[in-house]
């Protein structure tokens, strides 16, 4: 295992992470071990981390801020009980596999998922390169209800099998486009370039994603969580389980302190404001009525 002191992703915090924040990582995510930098512990970690890290906005939801640095992702994601969204997520892998060994740069990505539509949406979706012995792969913990739950060489136009759903990868030049097949659909998640970002990249689309008036992560609540089997997701009140290969599970929640339990039960989430969360769910609900 490498010594070798790694970065925050924060620009303003270079807190070293150890071999007891990669020990507590692996134990969040329920990783025996050993790891090495090589496809199995790769492989491993991203089938994994969504499965036990889920997705969700709670902190933009409820006005709360989204500190990208070390510290912050260790106190929340790994010892607090919680998920977070892709920089949180990504930022977090980022570390852990600089300290086990792997050569790994982030990206950035235009996500096009449930907004076909869009002409050109914003970067504010990060995902992560990794150098491996047989070529370069991507690997994704924090894209919501159609995660990554494998790694995706990045080769073009091969469909690409998962633990869940099958992927593929298109290429227009510099332009990468992932897709995921839903049925016998395939659907664009996001278009993406090779260009490494820099931390302060990073921070910028963070403070959007977080903080902008424009941003669905403040207008709605968005859990996921992939398991085995199975995806589990919500909106504000829809909740639903996706089986693969079966049929969708769907219902409406009935009020916001069922939402809650649904959080902590179905998505093991220590929701940091109980009372805060089901008045905002309130306000949300009043507003679509």
């Amino acid at each position: 295992m490498s010594s070798a002191t790694v970065e925050t992703i924060a620009n303003s915090d270079f807190s070293p992470f150890d071999d007891g924040d990669l020990a507590a990582y692996l134990a969040r995510i329920g990783y025996p071990g050993p790891v090495a930098p090589d496809r199995a512990t790769l492989e491993a970690i991203a089938a994994r981390h969504p499965a036990t890290i889920p997705f969700e906005n709670l902190d933009p939801l409820l006005d709360r801020p989204v500190d990208l640095s070390l510290p912050s992702l260790m106190a929340k994601l790994v010892h607090g009980g919680r998920g977070g969204y892709c920089f949180e997520s990504n930022g977090l892998l980022l570390a852990v596999l600089r300290r086990i060994g792997f050569t790994v740069d982030g990206l950035a990505a235009r996500v096009y998922w449930n907004q076909p539509n869009a002409d050109t949406p914003p970067r504010t979706h990060m995902l992560l390169r990794v150098a491996l012995a047989d070529g370069p792969v991507l690997i994704d913990v924090g894209f919501g209800g159609a995660v990554l739950t494998g790694v995706l060489d990045l080769v073009p136009d091969v469909v690409q099998q998962t633990p869940h759903e099958p992927f593929r990868l298109l290429r227009d030049r510099d332009l990468w486009e992932q897709q995921i097949r839903i049925g016998e659909t395939w659907r664009t998640t996001y278009r993406f370039d090779l260009t490494v970002q820099e931390p302060v990249d990073y921070e910028l689309a963070n403070w959007w994603t977080s903080a902008s008036p424009q941003t669905h992560f403040r207008q709605m609540l968005i859990g996921a969580r992939s398991v085995p089997g199975k995806r589990i997701t919500l909106r504000n009140f829809d909740f639903a389980v996706h089986n693969l290969g079966g049929a969708t599970e769907r219902r409406t929640l009935e009020s916001s302190a069922e939402v809650c339990d649904t959080l902590e039960r179905d998505f093991a989430i220590a929701i940091p404001d109980r009372i805060a969360l089901m008045r905002r769910l309130e306000t949300l609900r009043s507003a679509n009525v």
